[in-house]
């Protein structure tokens, strides 16, 4: 059997349907998980690979701190581009609670990582995390978006980086066949199948999307979190879609 990775896609605050995606894999897809040999995302769906490989129980937490957050950014004049907000430190904050001590470990070679360089603008996957804060800081990396997310692009290791969306917003991992998650539609494993969509499709920094009014307006949420109510419907979608996908692979399993 060929190896299966998961890759998550580049989406900002729509991370929630990351997460509806990956509560339904560790409820219904536990023997599809034993056989992932790694996890990869750009940006936010970087982060929810890294809780899913390194701290899965906290999947649920990591759901109430995107709403919280949401919440806070939704609360700004101008979002997270508000002076004096500091959005990075507020998400470095939910990484120091939701990865355990030994995340860069069980990171370690796993985990892939997708970061723009911003002298180059080539994209790069960082899989190599020598200590907690190596692997903190290319989650920080992967997540920045410049002007929005600041002016200071993130440092590491005496590079600077910025959104591994930019330059590669859907990873596909060379070694074995690489499972897609996206909340926006397209010809992704896992995403939704908006009724009446015109089969256009664009591929974006090597993501596939269809033209449609409904991408259109989840792109909007990439940068500007819709209310607690939008976001917890997404998150159930994400479930279903996962469920979905289980059920068409044959991999579906009930709760114990």
């Amino acid at each position: 059997m060929k190896p299966i990775n998961l890759s998550f896609s580049a989406c900002g605050f729509l991370a929630v349907y990351h997460l509806g995606a990956a509560s339904a894999l560790c409820r219904h897809g536990r023997k599809l998980l034993k056989d992932v040999k790694a996890f990869a995302g750009a940006s936010a769906g970087s982060l929810v690979a890294s809780v899913l490989l390194t701290a899965p129980e906290k999947i649920e937490e990591c759901k109430e701190f995107v709403y919280a957050f949401a919440e806070e950014t939704r609360g700004q004049v101008f979002g997270a581009a508000t002076p004096g907000y500091d959005s990075m430190a507020r998400l470095r904050s939910g990484m120091e609670s939701l990865l355990p001590p030994d995340a860069h470990e069980l990171a370690h070679s796993r985990l892939h990582v997708s970061v723009s360089d911003t002298k180059t603008r080539e994209n790069a996957l960082v899989s190599s995390f020598p200590c907690r804060e190596d692997l903190i800081q290319v989650l920080l990396a992967s997540s920045f978006v410049p002007l929005y997310a600041g002016l200071r692009p993130v440092e590491h290791q005496g590079q600077r980086w910025v959104d591994g969306g930019l330059t590669n917003s859907l990873p596909i991992l060379p070694v074995g066949r690489t499972v897609t998650i996206s909340p926006f539609s397209g010809r992704s494993d896992i995403s939704p199948r908006d009724k009446g969509q015109l089969n256009l499709h664009l591929t974006v920094a090597n993501q596939d999307v269809t033209l449609s009014v409904a991408n259109l307006a989840r792109l909007r949420q990439v940068l500007f979190p819709p209310r607690r109510t939008e976001l917890e419907s997404l998150h159930q979608r994400g479930f279903d879609d996962a469920v979905r996908f289980l059920l068409e692979e044959d991999r579906f399993e009930q709760d114990a």
